[in-house]
């Protein structure tokens, strides 16, 4: 088994079951990861997690030996099918979260980079070091990271391969928070009790907001904040939200 997909509390665990190889992302364990957000995607979920198994990686990355003796069409084939998986997870409508106990090396942090949260034990170690075998990344690595930290410490972090420690990665804004993952469930789930999870239409829309902010110009960007903003404010959350307020008593929501 390549990885595994269980539900508790209406959240997804995506477990990443290759400990014999740190995890690493064969063709197999793509595919079983299609698999799955397929399954998901439609589903009205609190969350999506993934985890890697055991305490060495989260996912060490692509395996290297699956990247031998292919034509330029079977590497454009693995590269495509890897970026749209990864695409599918970032444009999930609910928040997903990467727990991050030890190594997350190249396609491992692509995968990371895709969910909507990051959240490292204190020994995690990041990086991009594809550079070293005379590679770029290619699950969307130089896309998302100048995102996430800037375009000049992106291209720092890509072009010397350079690992880096939990505290690095929190300074940089590559992650949200490190935290002790001994139990690395039980701690995402306390992690995910901060937010606002109970309304899915604002946080989906929330999301679709920011990742916006990113990637258009201010006018569309303010143009689709206004657009999303009336879509939420018509739902039975926010009408019941706003009255409770006004009339100054618990709410009692039913998130729709």
């Amino acid at each position: 088994m390549s990885a595994e997909l269980k539900y508790q509390d209406n959240i997804a665990i995506i477990t990443l079951k290759r400990p014999e190889a740190r995890n690493a992302l064969n063709a197999e364990m793509i595919a079983k990861l299609q698999e799955f957000i397929t399954e998901i995607a439609p589903l009205n979920l609190r969350a999506a997690i993934f985890i890697g198994d055991g305490h060495k990686a989260f996912c060490a990355g692509a395996d290297i030996t699956e990247l031998q003796n292919k034509t330029p069409a079977m590497h454009l084939h693995a590269i495509q099918t890897g970026q749209n998986l990864f695409e599918q997870i970032n444009q999930l409508k609910f928040p997903t979260l990467a727990c991050i106990n030890g190594a997350v090396l190249g396609g491992g942090l692509e995968l990371a980079m895709a969910c909507t949260f990051r959240i490292c034990s204190p020994t995690a170690r990041l990086g991009l070091p594809e550079i070293k075998l005379g590679l770029i990344p290619g699950y969307g690595g130089t896309q998302r990271l100048p995102r996430l930290v800037g375009q000049t410490k992106a291209l720092e972090l890509i072009i010397s391969g350079k690992i880096i420690s939990a505290e690095e990665a929190l300074q940089i804004g590559l992650i949200n928070r490190i935290l002790d993952l001994d139990d690395p469930i039980q701690t995402s789930f306390q992690y995910l009790d901060e937010f606002g999870l109970q309304f899915p239409a604002a946080i989906q829309h929330a999301i679709k907001a920011v990742q916006a902010a990113s990637e258009w110009d201010i006018q569309n960007g303010l143009a689709l904040e206004a657009e999303l903003f009336v879509d939420v404010s018509q739902t039975a959350d926010a009408a019941e939200g706003i009255q409770a307020f006004l009339e100054k008593r618990p709410a009692h929501f039913t998130q729709k």
